[in-house]
């Protein structure tokens, strides 16, 4: 009797591509920007995130998206969105999802060796992109999942500065503390992340990725 060929788990998408490079944070900033670039959400008062008036059902393509333009039931800038409870609810299934799939370790929190060697993959076929000329909405949100500020820099600028995600004052999204500041984890002088053990992803890069603002989607 022959063998059930085993079937290798699906690439992860953008989104927690993000969570386990740079954690919530990063996660959450991808969501916004495939809603900003939907028309779904956009820049409020400096320094916040709102969601336009536009609701049409197909401007929403996951789970994540879903619970960041219900979390915007009022602006919120990007320190806060992820602490809402519908946005953390949501966060919390993925990590779920990743443990799951040996992409995530629970109990400490710390990224796998198929997570460093995942990154480093994408990382190598997909290079920060030059601008946001021509890019499919999903491989600019896989560049922001991978590279962060950075990508947002590049590809929307304008609202990445309005909203807060970018420049000063923006809490920069490095990789450092991916999963929270947890109480009983001290960060480290060496600046490593205490969430990686020899095993882990570095993840020490700022991130960016910037879209036009208002409504009706479009890179700057």
């Amino acid at each position: 009797m022959g063998r059930t060929p085993s079937v290798a788990p699906a690439a992860p998408d953008p989104y927690a591509v993000a969570l386990l490079r740079g954690g919530d944070r990063a996660a959450v900033m991808v969501a916004v920007l495939g809603l900003h670039l939907r028309g779904a959400v956009e820049a409020g008062r400096p320094g916040t995130l709102r969601r336009t008036g536009t609701g049409r059902a197909e401007l929403v393509r996951h789970p994540l998206e879903k619970a960041v333009r219900t979390g915007l039931y009022r602006p919120a800038g990007p320190r806060e969105l992820p602490g809402r409870a519908v946005v953390g609810r949501a966060l919390a299934r993925m990590r779920a999802e990743l443990a799951a799939d040996g992409l995530l370790r629970v109990l400490p929190p710390r990224r796998t060796r198929a997570t460093r060697r995942l990154l480093a993959e994408l990382r190598e076929r997909r290079p920060l992109p030059d601008g946001p000329d021509g890019l499919p909405e999903e491989e600019a949100l896989l560049a922001a999942a991978l590279y962060g500020e950075r990508a947002l820099t590049v590809l929307v600028p304008r609202f990445a500065r309005e909203a807060g995600l970018t420049g000063r004052g923006a809490l920069a999204d490095e990789g450092r503390f991916p999963f929270g500041r947890g109480t009983s984890l001290r960060h480290p002088t060496s600046g490593q992340d205490p969430y990686d053990g020899p095993d882990g992803w570095d993840g020490g890069t700022h991130d960016g990725y910037d879209h036009g603002g208002g409504g009706g989607g479009g890179f700057d």
